[in-house]
């Protein structure tokens, strides 16, 4: 397991349990009880500890290699049902952006969502989930076939931005980018948009405009990274604590400012030390929200998603 530099106290406590078990395997003796005790230690320690992140702590969370991407959420809650799509009809598949149709206890349902890599050679592949303008036309056809056909839209949000290089410029990532912004207000099929890692610049919002917002407790949403603020303010990264927390990127900033709809809970130590529990939370939480969307007309849905976002922002003064 890979630990983050503030877990250094549960890093050696972990080490000081399995040191135990490799002595009871050599000696044969009784220590059960000893570590029942280092156990209970770890889950207090990781409580403690994760109770007070810091919003540059919870940044590097979203971030955890362990973490669960795109991919692992869809499986789980379509229970492997899920049938990629891919292309975007005019230049190529971009293995950045993924989506597909799945099935959620019976219900067809359009997963999209940024794929980041588990391992060096997939995180070239998938761009270390930077999308380039193609996986945004991709996303916005599936969206539309979505639509055709009367499913709803789950996106998962994970990207450290749109890929910014100059061929991702020519091709159009602004304009792409903005038109899946124009056409998601006015889709007539339910959208619920879900940060599960970070949550940056229009490279998220990219797939993120939805009838409900939702982000796990550890992750991040933000016009920029606090890397990029540091240093484009102090020119150089050593002030990205303090840009993170000016920022105001955490879920509990985001909803206090009515950005998102809600937050979920993550097992205590973050979504990579229980992924079983916050698959099943975030097919709960799906499921939820598509039982009260579908309540509502098409036309209801649409006016009340572009009421929510055309009032972000807004300020009332006397």
């Amino acid at each position: 397991m890979n630990y983050l530099d503030f877990e250094k106290p549960i890093e050696e406590l972990f080490e000081q349990l399995e040191k135990i078990k490799q002595v009871a395997e050599k000696s044969g003796v009784d220590v059960s009880k000893t570590t029942a005790d280092i156990e209970e230690k770890i889950a207090h320690t990781r409580s403690d500890i994760y109770s007070k992140l810091t919003p540059w702590q919870r940044v590097q969370v979203s971030r955890h290699p362990d973490r669960p991407y795109t991919l692992a959420y869809i499986n789980s809650v379509t229970n492997n049902t899920f049938m990629e799509l891919h292309g975007d009809r005019t230049v190529k598949d971009d293995k950045a952006m993924v989506g597909g149709f799945g099935s959620v206890d019976g219900k067809t349902v359009m997963f999209l969502g940024q794929q980041k890599g588990i391992n060096t050679k997939m995180r070239q592949i998938r761009n270390f989930g930077m999308p380039n303008p193609e996986g945004y036309r991709k996303a916005l056809r599936l969206m539309k076939l979505a639509e055709k056909f009367n499913k709803p839209i789950v996106t998962f949000i994970d990207t450290p931005g749109a890929f910014p290089g100059i061929e991702a410029e020519e091709r159009g990532q602004g304009e792409a980018i903005a038109r899946n912004l124009m056409e998601m207000s006015q889709l007539k099929v339910p959208v619920i948009c879900i940060v599960i890692g970070e949550g940056a610049s229009g490279g998220a919002l990219g797939i993120g405009i939805g009838d409900r917002v939702l982000m796990l407790e550890n992750t991040w949403y933000s016009v920029i990274s606090p890397e990029s603020c540091s240093s484009i303010l102090w020119r150089n990264w050593n002030n990205k604590e303090r840009a993170a927390e000016a920022l105001k990127l955490t879920p509990d900033d985001m909803l206090g400012n009515k950005l998102i709809d809600g937050i979920i809970k993550e097992p205590v130590g973050g979504a990579h030390t229980n992924q079983e529990e916050i698959f099943k939370t975030v097919k709960e939480e799906i499921l939820k929200h598509l039982k009260t969307l579908e309540k509502l007309s098409p036309k209801k849905r649409v006016e009340q998603r572009i009421e929510k976002f055309c009032a972000m922002g807004v300020v009332n003064e006397e």
